[in-house]
């Protein structure tokens, strides 16, 4: 590889280390760290390399953080990374435990030795954050001088405040370095922009922001780290979704940036279709699962599930398994076998008839004198759900669950059947959604067969069913969850924007009432502001709804 070569005198090269790390393994964690930073001063020639936010740990470590042998792994991980530091400068995100209590820091490493230490001042604890639980906040500013320019360095949340930048500056910054574990919802990078760009404007300095990339259960963390130079422009932005280690050269004199680098940014679909990717491919590589394996119906949320599977883990790794009944209608075999050949997969049809009567024969004493219900549907559900955990169990391969968000809101799904397994893909995703990614993954390559798009969506678990027999059309029931759970609007807020005074009504009711069943389904990938899990802790039993008329 050519060495990268710059002006050493006049120029001043920081580089950004986009990276994926493995929450808790800290000995692992601190090699890949060690990489990067050799990589940054030998292939990139680097004066500076900054990491994301707690790098050492990987975010967010939680309760890891209040075991006590927690912090003698940490201290010997960044000795030996310290010891690695030569002829450059490293900033490496990690808990410091202190008298006082326990910062979320920066070691600011150079010539074998931490000879500085910024602390956090900030400590996010909304939405899927909870700092507070853990770390103490201090209000002190760290300034360290590389190539007799000053640099100062702030802690992600620290970024969308005023006081942090500006006591930064203050105390003689030059160029703030920010480093970042901020997940990935939609439009998030837009965000980002706009408050560094207020930051900017106040303090009149460039800011570096580094952030992470990679999936950490719920979470997934996008990358797009970015520059943003002191006249208030966007000069560089990396990546998403991608590992990378990117350098930005700046003017010594004037501390701008020489070159201008910017990643066109992706369209809502593209990025969302790629942190479902991201969230699917390190939930399962990282907890060492050899597999998956999918309940393939031949509806558009298992195909769009098995399209994820399939770009994130390879087709050698996604077993599709089509269970009919005798609802199932045989265009949906056919689609779904067409997908899998399409694909790729090891793909099997296993009916449920047979079991299905079976446990119904069981039941009969139990049943004697009541009319079919949802019982009998929940029944086919919990079939297949046993045969998938069968298989699972016995391969060692985990079950993807195929649930979206407009279903799991309303509880349109079987406790122990459908929702039986180990991660739901689309669990953040409404169904209005799903129909869009699934259009844009075909325009790609022919992934889904058409006919699986276009037809109008049907548990088949009753004859000649549709999920308008039970639910408004999805048109109506997202914008009304929307509304309902991302934008905590009421029930006359919502009736006043033109829904139906009974539809949303009883739409709140099967939100509320459904919380037990969201409480019991596995996690999956969050890429809203307010996904299901720990952005939203809403009691299980509550009298709140009851009173809506």
């Amino acid at each position: 590889m050519p060495q990268i070569t710059s002006d050493s005198e006049n120029t001043l090269r920081i580089a950004i280390a986009q990276i994926n790390l493995l929450v808790g393994n800290i000995e692992s964690n601190a090699e890949q760290i060690i990489e990067w930073i050799l990589r940054a001063r030998d292939e990139k020639q680097a004066d500076v390399v900054v990491f994301p936010e707690l790098a050492l740990t990987g975010y967010p470590p939680e309760d890891l953080l209040l075991r006590p042998g927690m912090y003698e792994r940490v201290s010997v991980a960044l000795e030996k990374i310290s010891q690695k530091v030569e002829g450059i400068v490293a900033l490496v995100g990690f808990p410091e435990k202190t008298e006082n209590g326990i910062y979320n820091a920066v070691a600011v490493l150079e010539n074998g030795s931490c000879d500085m230490v910024a602390r956090k001042n900030y400590l996010p604890n909304y939405s899927v954050f909870d700092e507070k639980r853990y770390f103490i906040s201090s209000n002190q500013s760290c300034v360290f001088s590389v190539k007799a320019i000053k640099l100062g360095v702030c802690i992600c949340e620290d970024i969308w405040y005023s006081e942090p930048v500006k006591n930064t500056v203050d105390a003689g910054a030059q160029l703030i370095l920010n480093l970042n574990a901020s997940p990935f919802h939609g439009l998030k990078w837009r965000k980002r922009e706009e408050i560094i760009r207020q930051r900017v404007s106040e303090v009149k300095v460039p800011i570096v922001y580094a952030n992470m990339v990679g999936g950490q259960d719920e979470l997934v963390f996008d990358g797009q780290s970015f520059v943003m130079d002191a006249n208030e422009k966007l000069s560089h932005r990396f990546p998403a979704f991608e590992e990378t280690l990117v350098t930005v050269d700046f003017d010594r004199d004037s501390i701008t940036p020489l070159s201008s680098e910017l990643v066109p940014v992706l369209s809502e679909e593209a990025s969302v279709y790629q942190a479902l990717v991201t969230g699917v491919r390190d939930y399962v590589n990282k907890n060492g699962f050899p597999g998956v394996v999918i309940g393939l119906s031949g509806g558009i949320d298992s195909a769009l599930t098995l399209s994820i599977a399939v770009d994130a883990l390879g087709a050698n790794n996604v077993e599709a398994v089509m269970m009919p009944s005798c609802y199932t209608l045989d265009m949906s075999v056919e689609d779904a076998k067409e997908q899998a050949e399409l694909l790729g997969v090891e793909f099997k049809v296993i009916p449920i008839e047979k079991p299905f009567n079976s446990f119904i024969e069981l039941l009969s004493e139990e049943f004697a004198g009541k009319a079919v219900d949802t019982t009998e549907e929940n029944i086919q559900a919990r079939c297949r759900g046993l045969l998938l955990m069968a298989i699972s169990n016995k391969k060692g391969k985990m079950v993807l669950t195929t649930g979206n968000k407009s279903e799991m809101a309303v509880g349109y799904s079987t406790l122990y059947g459908d929702m039986a397994g180990g991660y739901d893909v689309l669990k953040d995703v409404k169904k209005t959604l799903v129909f869009r990614l699934a259009e844009y993954r075909n325009s790609i390559s022919a992934n889904i067969p058409q006919r699986v798009i276009d037809r109008p969506p049907s548990a088949e678990l009753a004859p000649d069913q549709k999920d308008t027999d039970s639910l408004p059309p999805y048109e109506i029931l997202d914008e009304i969850l929307e509304n309902y759970i991302e934008r905590d609007m009421g029930l006359e807020d919502i009736v006043a924007q033109g829904f139906e005074r009974e539809i949303v009504r009883r739409v709140l009711w099967l939100v509320d009432s459904n919380e037990y069943k969201r409480r019991q389904s596995p996690p999956g990938v969050r890429i809203t502001e307010r996904a299901f899990g720990r952005d939203r802790r809403y009691p299980i039993t509550s009298g709140y709804g009851r009173s809506r008329k």
